[in-house]
């Protein structure tokens, strides 16, 4: 499996997942919203509603990991999968891995520091 496709699959997903502080930004700078609006929005959609974008977070990751395995992969039914299930926990792992330290990279780091930047929190 290439660097390429692992970020095809989890790029997404670590998207969804960070709507909730991402959304306030992206309002903020597109000039939709006010400073003030977005700093409450992105305390109420953080605050009560994380684990709602994360859960979809994982559902879509789930989602690109079997559409992957179907068309890219040829897995197709249940003795295909015993055959190539190393190759599946393998995929599954680095996912994994690598949509955990993704988002918390993308969150955590760009999002929170571009939201500093505009003075959304501090």
């Amino acid at each position: 499996m290439k660097f390429k496709e692992i970020l095809k699959i989890t790029g997404a997903p670590i998207i969804l997942a960070s709507l909730c502080c991402l959304s306030p930004v992206l309002l903020v700078l597109l000039g939709v919203s006010t400073v003030s609006f977005a700093s409450s929005l992105a305390d109420t959609l953080y605050g009560e509603y994380k684990w709602i974008f994360r859960g979809i977070g994982i559902l879509f990751l789930l989602i690109f990991l079997i559409s992957y395995f179907w068309k890219k992969e040829k897995i197709c039914n249940l003795s295909e999968a015993i055959r190539k299930r190393n190759v599946i926990l393998n995929t599954i792992l680095i996912t994994g891995i690598l949509g955990v330290v993704g988002y918390i990279f993308f969150l955590y780091v760009v999002v929170h520091y571009t939201g500093v930047w505009l003075d959304l929190w501090k």
